[in-house]
């Protein structure tokens, strides 16, 4: 068990405001994962294991907004100092601050004169800190609720995870890394056991081998499309997860989600190709049309 009790130093990541980090809040809360992340009214943690030159590092950190500076207050444990511009990066990805949110709102007037409660100044995407986990848990919640998937996806952190030690209550283990034994074993029958179905097993293994043989990169700087085009060759992986991962692990600012639930409940008098050609007006912001649609729903 790695051992990470201790507080390091305060960073400060500035962004440009309107910032709506109380949007972010609400839709990581509503996915946090046990173990993993805790979220509350003002903050976000969870713990992070981050491979530098000497190996893995393990820790924690926490993200409070200070709206009257302009930035993130990010608190990092002492241990994961060496690996400090690896984690800072993560958390600026995590919470798109380098958007310029006039240009999104440019961009997406039209969405709001049709749906005034549809587009909000300082609407961030909801990134991830660890692209792996969050590409297997997009796998886990094909076609079942937020809720089941973050049942089924704690059920594997409590089973296969790598325990912490923070001194955190409810903060106690990291994700699997691609290249931990459950991913070259029996991956069905491991996560089989927990409730995941033979398909979404074999495409989270699948994940797991593309990421280590080069076949698939969900780096910050790779190419959006190039990877979508990786993440379907996989087998169980389709257009609606691969827009997914790559709103939420690339950062690409047009992904867009015809076919989603919550899409559809915004947007209930079209089919999805009817809402696929109504969003080409949006276009380069795709992805933020999709998190305004899924906000919209909160105001109703």
């Amino acid at each position: 068990m790695a051992t990470c009790m201790e507080a390091g130093e305060t960073v400060r990541l500035g962004y440009a405001q309107p910032y709506r980090f109380a949007d972010l809040l609400r839709f990581f809360g509503a996915r946090a994962l046990q173990g993993i992340e805790l979220v509350d009214e003002s903050s976000y943690a969870r713990t992070a294991r981050v491979r530098g030159e000497d190996g893995d590092a393990f820790g924690w950190f926490r993200v409070r907004d200070d709206p009257q500076a302009g930035s993130l207050a990010v608190t990092v444990s002492k241990s994961l100092g060496p690996v400090l511009p690896h984690i800072v990066a993560r958390i600026r990805r995590q919470f798109d601050l380098d958007c310029d949110p006039a240009q999104v709102q440019k961009g997406l007037r039209s969405l709001g004169e049709m749906l005034p409660a549809g587009l909000w100044e300082g609407t961030r995407l909801p990134g991830c800190f660890d692209p792996f986990e969050t590409a297997c848990r997009a796998v886990i919640g094909q076609q079942v609720s937020v809720v089941a998937a973050n049942r089924m996806a704690a059920r594997l952190v409590a089973a296969h995870g790598m325990p912490v030690d923070t001194g955190i209550d409810g903060l106690g283990r990291t994700w699997p890394a691609p290249d931990d034994a459950l991913f070259s074993g029996d991956v069905e029958a491991a996560l089989g056991e927990l409730g995941i179905i033979r398909s979404r097993s074999r495409a989270i293994a699948e994940i797991a081998c593309a990421i280590v043989d080069g076949r698939l990169d969900l780096g910050g700087d790779a190419d959006a499309e190039q990877q979508m085009e990786a993440l379907m060759a996989i087998k169980g992986i389709g257009p609606w997860t691969a827009n997914y991962v790559a709103m939420r692990v690339l950062g690409h600012p047009d992904a867009f989600l015809e076919s989603d639930v919550g899409v559809a409940h915004a947007l209930p008098d079209l089919a999805p190709k009817e809402r696929l050609r109504l969003a080409e007006a949006w276009r380069p912001w795709r992805s933020y049309a999709v998190i305004n649609l899924w906000n919209s729903l909160s105001e109703e």
